[in-house]
């Protein structure tokens, strides 16, 4: 029974990480008009995370806290990837060094503002995604 439930639970994560990576993906083709095949992985990534915070605190927390929340998370996740793919492994994927209130060229201040309104996307989306397929509590939020 356990194995069962490890296996379905490894199967919504992946489900859940190939949304996310496709949606970011196509999120930094629009924005820049090219992307690096590392961002599926980072978006899957930060998509799942975003996910886990209704998981934790349920429907309690206003959209607008979780969308704040989000944006940190996103950041850090950037920051982490910016410092292994940018940094070590040197595949310059991309640099912010040129924008004001840049961190090591991977993160910044505006971007940072950005994710926090882009979140939006991935909460509802998350949340819309477990609830049409996996069955889940039917999404509800308050703004405030």
């Amino acid at each position: 029974m356990k194995l069962l439930k490890f296996w379905e639970t490894l199967r919504r994560y992946a489900i859940l990480m190939t949304v996310g990576g496709a949606v970011y993906y196509f999120i930094e083709l629009l924005w820049r008009g090219y992307s690096h095949i590392s961002m599926v992985l980072v978006g899957g990534i930060c998509f799942v995370l975003i996910g886990l915070i209704n998981q934790q605190y349920e429907w309690d927390m206003c959209l607008t806290s979780q969308m704040v929340l989000a944006g940190l998370i996103i950041t850090g996740v950037e920051l982490i990837a910016g410092l292994i793919l940018n940094v070590w492994l040197k595949l310059d994927i991309w640099d912010y060094s040129d924008v004001p209130y840049n961190f090591m060229g991977q993160i910044c201040l505006s971007y940072m503002m950005l994710w926090q309104w882009l979140s939006v996307v991935g909460i509802l989306l998350d949340d819309f995604v477990r609830w049409l397929i996996f069955g889940e509590e039917k999404p509800r939020y308050k703004l405030i």
